[in-house]
């Protein structure tokens, strides 16, 4: 049966589905794990406050208990960037849950020194200096600025691609990141420009989030592949 990977936005913006979809087409390839992109429709049209993230943690539960074929999915991915529910569902949906908040940290930690945070909002500064000490990855965090917009409006390309350049270029000149994460789902759009301009990695959540999925998919699959390979010399 073919793998499946499950990306659950837990806001109600189908555009921001759209593009995390379209950021995950290099993703597709024949014999690859299936990945789906659903939008939970109960959710608020963005997840920005800490009363957000809480709430999203229940529709998220929810969403799971009344939709059981659901639980199914080789892996779930939580199509945000302050992970709600990452506990809570690695606890009752025995399947491997990833945040793609954790990931985006984790993946910058291993391709620079230091990191920056591209936030929507300045009130999610605070919430994501406390996830990043919890991680450990306090002393390898360069600066977290906002585009200060809110998630509808990161559709307005020509602002902000304008405030997340300059964002960009803050955090690599002025606080030393050699990395940037760009600290939403719904700027999966604007990866490639970002990363062309600045001329340092770009990380986009959603991909740093599927792409450990994939890899830990794949390489059990190769380890499937090679226990029989194995199996099947020690019969002969």
């Amino acid at each position: 049966m073919k793998q499946r990977i499950l990306v659950i936005n837990p806001n109600s913006t189908q555009t921001v589905t759209e593009h995390m979809s379209a950021a995950l087409e290099g993703f597709r390839f024949r014999d690859g794990p299936e990945i789906v992109c659903e939008t939970l429709r109960s959710g608020p049209p963005g997840i920005e406050t800490q009363a957000h993230v809480d709430g999203a943690t229940r529709n998220l539960l929810d969403y799971f208990d009344k939709r059981r074929e659901k639980r199914r999915a080789d892996a779930v991915v939580i199509g945000c960037f302050s992970d709600p529910g990452l506990v809570a569902l690695r606890e009752t949906l025995g399947r491997p849950v990833y945040g793609m908040g954790a990931c985006s940290y984790l993946t910058a930690a291993a391709l620079g020194e230091r990191f920056g945070v591209i936030s929507v909002v300045s009130g999610a500064i605070a919430r994501h200096k406390r996830y990043i000490h919890s991680l450990g990855l306090d002393h390898r965090l360069a600066g977290d600025i906002a585009v200060d917009m809110s998630v509808v409006e990161l559709s307005k390309e020509g602002v902000v691609w304008k405030r997340m350049a300059a964002t960009g270029q803050a955090l690599r000149d002025r606080h030393g990141a050699d990395v940037v994460i760009m600290g939403c789902a719904g700027m999966s759009r604007y990866r490639n420009r970002l990363e062309d301009y600045l001329g340092i990695a770009v990380i986009d959540p959603v991909q740093a989030a599927v792409g450990m999925a994939m890899g830990a998919l794949l390489a059990r699959r190769s380890t499937t592949g090679d226990a029989r390979a194995a199996g099947g010399k020690g019969k002969r």
